[in-house]
């Protein structure tokens, strides 16, 4: 349930222990950093906008996925 037509169909473009580099775009209301994948939110505790990390996905529900650190990003973000 992303931004797409036929978001009630697809399923989320990462999996539970998934390692990925992002760049955090966004803050949210609690300021956990927000990034995407392919239009799936990302939800990552103790980033900043513009930092890019390498996280590890932790969990993942219909709209929004969660994330932690597990390092510096090793390939250009974005």
């Amino acid at each position: 349930m992303y931004a797409n037509n036929n978001r009630f169909d697809r399923a989320a473009p990462v999996r539970e222990g998934e390692e990925l580099d992002v760049k955090i775009e966004a803050l949210g209301e609690k300021g956990d950093g927000i990034a995407k994948k392919n239009g799936f939110v990302l939800v990552i505790p103790g980033t900043q906008v513009n930092d890019e990390v390498k996280i590890k996905v932790t969990k993942v529900l219909k709209k929004v996925g969660f994330a932690e650190v597990v390092g510096k990003a090793t390939t250009m973000v974005g």
